[in-house]
């Protein structure tokens, strides 16, 4: 390469990054600004009936008069994470801007130097423990763990995991898959060890084990997956589940039967997706004015609307911007102010536990 080509592209370089907002949050007229001029955003995997991506989609269009291109709408974590991989030189329709990932895969993509940091203007009120410390992945929206109970079944709902031992739930409680495999269901194990007091994650999956061994030999558990069907027709009248899944079967079912859905009073643990930009977005600034738009109140209440909470949600309710109308169609607040959101390494550790050791202590056999 001649010295006149390095110096070439060294003015190139320079023409771009002054092209680019930095990777902190500047102001929003600036930012927008800058998003006009590359014209448009991708986004991929994002469902419009998800955590109510629909309408956020929209309001980001109409408010910014910014076009969104949706790429593989029904794609899951893995395929966002190849689409950056496979198109790090294309600029074109298929290169997707930002990603909305489960957790493990912000710190792999990171890692493999997928991501570029940025922090939004709202990421002081965003937890901690749920965000890259450097900016290059942020949690956006969690679960949490809930009983989905079948009211016209269930007359005195439980209201925490010690009430899933008492005789009147005998054949009725159930698991949303096989401890052994399935992550929601080894979180929920997980999670009913944190209600015993455990705090490592390891005595917690083992405290979690004990008490479904005490469920099974109590005749509580019943050895099925549970799913929307299976509370609705009886089978499994308490569903461990995540709310999102709970509060739109509630919803789907209409009231035949009736579906309350229960935050526990302890053990509450939180499934975290996190969103990222990608290291080679063609879209840079839309990727950030985007990831503003989510994180803003708006944006956050709009995640609300969908079922999902979003990750600044206690500060939401916290300062009164959380609608009432809104907060109203969901279990009481007060139980996700509780909710724990476990490292990627206690996950590991919990995970390790109960698959290893759920057929040796429990002894129920989960199937389809």
């Amino acid at each position: 390469m001649t010295i006149a080509t390095k110096a070439l592209l060294g003015a190139a370089a320079q023409l771009l990054l002054a092209s680019v907002v930095p990777a902190t949050a500047a102001g929003l007229d600036e930012l927008a600004a800058a998003a006009k001029k590359e014209g448009q955003l991708t986004v991929i995997a994002l469902p419009r009936d998800w955590c109510g991506y629909g309408a956020l989609i929209d309001s980001f269009k109409a408010k910014y008069g910014i076009a969104v291109n949706e790429l593989n709408p029904d794609g899951g974590s893995g395929d966002e994470v190849e689409a950056i991989k496979a198109n790090k030189t294309n600029k074109g329709p298929q290169a997707p801007d930002v990603i909305d990932v489960g957790l493990s895969f912000g710190p792999s993509a990171k890692a493999e130097g997928l991501l570029q940091p940025y922090k939004v203007s709202t990421w002081k009120s965003i937890p901690d423990t749920a965000k890259d410390p450097d900016g290059y992945w942020t949690g956006d929206y969690y679960d949490v763990l809930s009983f989905a109970v079948n009211a016209d079944l269930v007359k005195t709902p439980p209201a925490d995991w010690s009430d899933l031992l008492k005789p009147e739930f005998k054949g009725s409680v159930a698991l949303a898959g096989d401890p052994r495999t399935s992550n929601q269901a080894t979180m929920g194990v997980y999670a009913a060890g944190l209600s015993e007091g455990a705090a490592d994650a390891a005595k917690a999956a083992e405290a979690g084990l004990k008490f479904f061994a005490d469920l099974n030999k109590s005749g509580n558990f019943v050895p099925a997956i549970g799913k929307a069907a299976s509370i609705a027709q009886g089978e499994t009248p308490v569903l461990v589940f995540w709310d999102y899944n709970a509060l739109s079967a509630r919803d789907n079912l209409k009231g035949n039967p009736k579906i309350d859905v229960i935050v526990p009073k302890s053990g509450v643990v939180a499934g975290v997706y996190v969103q990222g930009i990608s290291a080679y977005a063609p879209h840079p600034n839309a990727a950030k004015l985007w990831l503003e738009h989510l994180y803003s109140d708006e944006g956050q209440i709009g995640w609300l609307k969908g079922y999902c909470h979003p990750i600044r949600f206690n500060n939401l309710v916290e300062t009164g911007k959380a609608p009432a109308g809104v907060l109203a169609a969901l279990p009481p607040a007060a139980g996700y102010a509780k909710a724990k959101f476990p490292t990627l390494d206690e996950q590991k550790a919990a995970k390790a536990v109960i698959a290893g050791q759920w057929d040796a202590v429990v002894g129920a056999t989960v199937a389809k």
